[in-house]
């Protein structure tokens, strides 16, 4: 059963997946929604989103995913980071998983990730699960039909959430099992239903290929000015640090939210969609990612609603928290239709100090870029765990430690020669407290941080006075029209500074402990912008 060319059976013939039931080949969305509705995968909601449950995983299995130990990877592979499968384990497994798929219904869709052709990977990715291929079809990016006749996959990922994974029999740790062969050029995704798995596979894949062909992977949203792709900025940040909200300036053209890559050519998005969370999202504050959860083919994630009415409740989390929506880039009015933009200008890191301690603003070297950007700081607060009574830090080096297969120096490097080559000015915006820390202080106002972004963006903070930060030796404004000047100096922000200077001396120290892993392996100049 096709919308393409040939019979799709005759395609995959060749990677060894034969003797499947009906394969629906490049199902374009209505068609994609009317099989995953008649199948029962799913609800119709309003608008035409679709409605849908991901089951027992309603998030991503990071303890499950591995990477296979063959030998063009051996030496390349941040291994601390990333579980080894042995290469016959994986073969059992690709064999096992084709013989249960044999009668079964499988979905096809070949697609681009990357938008620049350069540097663009071909992807084939075949999924038991209709939603799965229109969630894919909204995330990476669509060919036009004519495309598809020259389309040859260079890499294919096979999800299969009815597949069980035996442990002892195919090298893993559960019966859930995300895999990637870099010689075989197969992902193999079993026994879960989370759509998000196929989205960060290909991201993983693609923070192995592209550092290779000098291209810098990046975890972060990207911006650039209305009619001038050339003054683009990047935002990186972990979740809850605002690079979804902060990048999405009603002045600026959206580029993508999350995953892009700067080459030799400029930057670009990695995908053709966005993957927005939607608990407690609301018309008033974000009113294009909210109207995207009632048009055509949106995918509504694990969102509770009324059966009868089909209101969806944005404030319920009792199925999970990580409530999402994915969507086509086009549904948000200000998307760049290309996904393209020039060298960043500007590279933001978005921090959530819960410590009260960091500027809300402050101005990087090249050398301190590369030490917070290794460092991937941010902090959790009381009440977000069970056990946490008080700030805590979280240090997700690259901001994506998940998704990095290769060491974190290797990111690091790419990054500080792309900015010193393209003389883009760097930034550590702080999204968290000041005050004090959480539970005494309050959230650093959103006026202000934007306040500042607009000012450090159109160049206009470049003119004012700075000051050096005595703990952490970075560049902080004075003083900034139309912000508070007393926020600039963190420290006259607390009633008690004995507390604050104590504050800042255990963060300081919380940084040096974590940076310590990285020492051996960083020049001498991001060890000396370390700390002062």
């Amino acid at each position: 059963m096709t919308n393409g060319r040939v019979n799709p059976a005759q395609e995959l013939a060749h990677q060894g997946i034969t003797g499947l039931g009906n394969v629906y080949y490049n199902y374009l969305e209505p068609a994609l929604v009317e099989e995953a509705v008649k199948r029962g995968e799913g609800r119709l909601g309003k608008g035409g989103a679709f409605l849908c449950s991901t089951g027992q995983f309603t998030g991503r299995s990071p303890k499950d995913k591995f990477v296979v130990r063959t030998p063009s990877v051996e030496n390349t592979i941040w291994w601390e980071n990333n579980a080894p499968m042995a290469p016959d384990a994986f073969d059992r497994l690709h064999a096992d998983m084709l013989e249960h798929m044999k009668g079964r219904d499988y979905f096809v869709q070949d697609l681009y990730a990357g938008a620049d052709p350069v540097h663009r990977l071909d992807v084939r990715v075949v999924t038991e699960l209709a939603w799965h291929g229109l969630f894919i079809r909204h995330l990476l990016r669509r060919p036009d039909r004519a495309e598809l006749d020259q389309f040859v996959p260079e890499w294919t990922i096979i999800n299969c959430p009815s597949f069980k994974a035996d442990p002892a029999r195919h090298g893993c740790r559960t019966e859930t099992v995300i895999t990637l062969n870099f010689e075989r050029k197969l992902i193999l995704i079993a026994n879960t239903a989370y759509a998000g798995e196929n989205k960060k596979s290909v991201f993983t894949l693609l923070n192995y290929l592209l550092p290779e062909k000098g291209v810098m992977p990046m975890h972060c949203s990207a911006n650039h000015a209305v009619g001038n792709p050339v003054d683009t900025a990047v935002f990186f940040g972990l979740s809850g640090t605002g690079k979804t909200t902060l990048s999405a300036a009603p002045d600026r053209t959206l580029i993508g939210d999350d995953e892009h890559g700067w080459s030799d050519r400029g930057s670009f998005n990695f995908e053709g969609g966005c993957y927005a969370k939607t608990i407690n999202l609301n018309a008033e504050a974000e009113p294009e990612i909210y109207a995207t959860t009632h048009k055509f083919a949106t995918v509504v994630e694990n969102m509770v609603y009324d059966p009868e009415t089909l209101d969806l409740d944005f404030d319920d989390d009792s199925l999970t928290a990580n409530t999402r929506c994915a969507y086509p880039l086009d549904y948000i009015s200000n998307a760049s239709a290309t996904g393209l933009g020039g060298h960043p200008k500007n590279v933001i890191m978005l921090t959530c100090d819960a410590f009260g301690v960091l500027p809300p603003i402050a101005r990087l070297t090249p050398a301190q870029a590369m030490y917070h950007f290794l460092s991937g700081f941010t902090s959790k607060v009381a009440g977000t765990e069970r056990g946490v009574t008080e700030p805590q830090p979280t240090f997700s080096t690259c901001f994506g430690a998940p998704f990095m297969p290769r060491r974190p120096e290797v990111y690091g490097k790419l990054l500080q020669q792309k900015i010193a080559k393209h003389g883009a000015t760097c930034w550590l915006v702080n999204t968290g407290w000041t005050g004090g820390a959480y539970g005494t202080g309050k959230r650093m106002p959103i006026k202000a941080t934007r306040a500042l972004l607009s000012a450090a963006l159109d160049g206009s903070l470049a003119s004012v006075d700075f000051r050096r930060d005595p703990n952490f030796g970075f560049e902080v404004p004075v003083a900034v029209p139309g912000v508070d000047a007393q926020l600039l100096n963190p420290r006259d922000t607390w009633a008690d500074k004995a507390a604050y200077d104590a504050q800042a001396a255990k963060l300081v120290d919380m940084f040096s402990k974590n940076f310590g892993q990285y020492v051996p392996f960083i020049d001498e100049d991001v060890k000396a912008a370390a700390i002062g």
